[in-house]
């Protein structure tokens, strides 16, 4: 049996998030909204014509999230650029959860997620994951590209939640965050975790056994946190 056919232990609630996708997706400022500390950065000025960014991530993007005192989201961000397609698998071993990251503006975002599909295939078809579509300002192209990456996704034998998403903003990139929490107790098959709510008078009662850690009332990130 290959670790790819082990069942999935317990979800623990030091959990390990990688967000992926080509260059200008959104990963690093999603990730910048999310952390309480000062996420880590490896962008550098790119040279590459047509990238459509003045900088891009040569390594990775870093960042945490508490859960009060019970644990921690420690976030990844892949870098984009195909040159780096070796460390993909890497990144994303042990991980909770994968948010893909498209940018809908880009030249051919479908050529971007299948590129994802044929390096992460082993990794998306058996973590948890959603996608999350950026730089949607036209509805009706959004709309018609969250039923192409539907397409596309079920071609390769996933069904997963494709949601827009605006990544400067916090609370879209935590909805995205929680449904794919979501998802990672659902495969885990965990009715509820206890004891994560912390003192948030808005968390689920500790003492509920239905809450669970998608239902934690995340704290509000430090205005200095970029």
């Amino acid at each position: 049996m290959t670790s790819l056919e082990r069942p999935l232990p317990p979800l623990e609630t030091d959990l390990k998030l990688v967000f992926a996708g080509p260059p200008g997706a959104g990963k690093t400022t999603a990730i910048q909204q999310l952390s309480e500390v000062p996420a880590l950065s490896t962008d550098v000025a790119s040279t590459e014509l047509g990238l459509g960014k003045a900088t891009t991530t040569v390594g990775l993007d870093y960042g945490e999230l508490g859960l009060g005192t019970d644990g921690r989201v420690r976030l990844f961000g892949m870098p984009g650029q195909a040159r780096f397609s070796f460390l993909w698998p890497i990144l994303a071993r042990g991980a909770t959860g994968i948010v893909v990251l498209l940018n809908a503006e880009r030249d051919a975002p479908l050529a971007d997620l299948a590129l994802l599909l044929h390096h992460l295939n082993d990794e998306l078809q058996t973590t948890a994951c959603v996608v999350g579509l950026s730089q949607t300002a036209d509805p009706a192209h959004a709309d018609q590209l969250s039923e192409a990456v539907s397409a596309t996704l079920a071609s390769a034998g996933l069904v997963l939640p494709v949601m827009a998403v605006d990544t400067r903003e916090r609370p879209q990139v935590l909805a995205l965050m929680s449904a794919v929490i979501a998802m990672a107790e659902a495969q885990a098959g965990l009715s509820g975790l206890s004891g994560l709510a912390g003192q948030d008078e808005h968390a689920p009662n500790q003492n509920d056994d239905n809450a669970s850690l998608s239902d934690h009332a995340f704290p509000a990130a430090p205005d200095d946190r970029r």
